[in-house]
């Protein structure tokens, strides 16, 4: 009897892990607003998508609220989740890494440079040397500009004297009123409405326009696209006519996804590396596969063999970043300094294998090779990846 019972017990854990492993995982990002418009935000899309994809077929689904662009930029690389809403940045990344744009709000997004009305600055170029307000890195608005000043082949910290970041943009305003700010960036709509109300304050740059929040979907997800499309335009128009629009294409994303966090193409030091067949050759005449993601990336997919060092990120994505804001154990990349060491993480957007592998330079490996287009590449190239543990993440 006693082991009927346990058999009966094991059985049904089995079921309930099979039942959440049916679940459909959403992310939601509700972008740049304050604590309680995000929980409001999110509240709202959850409702929608559990509709919707009710709609479509679905039976269950788990929703996950997030504050941390750089984790949803890690994850679209990962493909972690079969449904995203997200600012421009996340889906861009998400639509070059096995997704498809769905929906999004009708209101899109731009970043623009603004001035005291009377500055002396009247363009781009007049404003190096002075004082940047911002907000905070995982903004849209900081990613737009970031993208800009990188594809200049410049970095924030040399274009501007002082950078001042701030959660919410009505703060800059001030910052601007009481000259601790020269120029601030902020959102189209946010410098608008200053300029509405009557504030002295006037535009000298702006951004290409991206789509508003977005919804994609995995295209491997066993969600019918249309399907949820319709079912969820439906929803959300229903609390919002007019709000939404379901025209978005892959071609809508095409300039965002190439803004922001991309990596340089080259580091001193090391030989940079982008493509699989050379790290597969790198692999067979015995170096080691150093994987700097997390724990979750790592066990979703990895290069065989690899050895997960994560390389704990707080520092920004740019050329001049901090390191001693970050975290990564370089002593377990082993004693032996001589042995070629190759890094990757998650794509060209991925700092963190860039930073792993300047860490080894400075350390003293000799053999450092960069994979800069990272595990994405090794994926999409057809090699076979391990998942789980797979005695791949021993230090060797």
């Amino acid at each position: 009897m006693g082991r009927w019972l346990q058999r009966l017990g094991v059985l049904g854990a089995a079921t309930l892990a099979a039942s959440a492993l049916a679940q459909t995982s959403i992310l939601i990002n509700s972008g740049d607003q304050v604590e309680g418009g995000r929980v409001a935000a999110f509240t709202a899309w959850k409702s929608a998508l559990e509709a919707g994809l009710g709609k479509a077929g679905v039976a269950s689904a788990q929703a996950r609220m997030s504050s941390d662009a750089t984790a949803d930029l890690s994850a679209t690389r990962a493909n972690l989740y079969e449904v995203m809403v997200a600012p421009a940045p996340t889906i861009g990344s998400a639509v070059r890494y096995g997704y498809e744009p769905v929906l999004g709000t009708t209101r899109t997004a731009r970043a623009v440079l603004v001035v005291p009305e009377g500055s002396a600055v009247t363009n781009w170029e007049q404003g190096k040397g002075k004082n940047l307000g911002l907000p905070g890195q995982d903004s849209v608005v900081t990613y737009l500009l970031r993208g800009e000043v990188q594809a200049g082949n410049t970095t924030l910290a040399r274009q501007y004297a002082s950078l001042y970041q701030t959660r919410y943009q009505d703060a800059l305003l001030t910052c601007l009123e009481v000259r601790r700010c020269d120029v601030v960036a902020v959102e189209r709509s946010v410098a608008q409405e200053w300029i509405d109300a009557g504030k002295k304050v006037r535009i000298i740059w702006e951004s290409r326009e991206v789509p508003g929040l977005s919804v994609a979907l995995r295209r491997n997800a066993k969600v019918p696209l249309e399907g949820l499309r319709s079912a969820l335009l439906a929803e959300l128009n229903r609390a919002s006519p007019g709000g939404y629009t379901d025209a978005l294409t892959r071609k809508d994303f095409e300039y965002v996804s190439t803004l922001g966090y991309f990596t340089p193409r080259a580091l001193k030091g090391a030989t940079l590396v982008e493509d699989p067949a050379q790290v597969e050759a790198l692999l067979a005449s015995g170096a080691r596969y150093i994987d700097t993601r997390n724990d979750e990336e790592f066990r979703a997919g990895h290069v065989p063999g690899a050895t997960l060092v994560p390389y704990v990120e707080k520092s920004a994505k740019d050329p001049d970043y901090d390191a001693s804001k970050d975290q990564f154990e370089v002593q377990r990349l082993g004693a032996n300094k001589a042995q070629p060491l190759v890094f990757g993480c998650n794509g060209p957007e991925c700092w963190k294998s860039f930073k792993a592998s300047h860490a080894a330079i400075e350390a003293g490996y000799s053999k450092v090779y960069w994979f800069r287009t990272g595990f994405p590449a090794w994926r999409s190239s057809g090699r076979k990846f391990d998942t789980a543990a797979s005695g791949g993440d021993k230090v060797g």
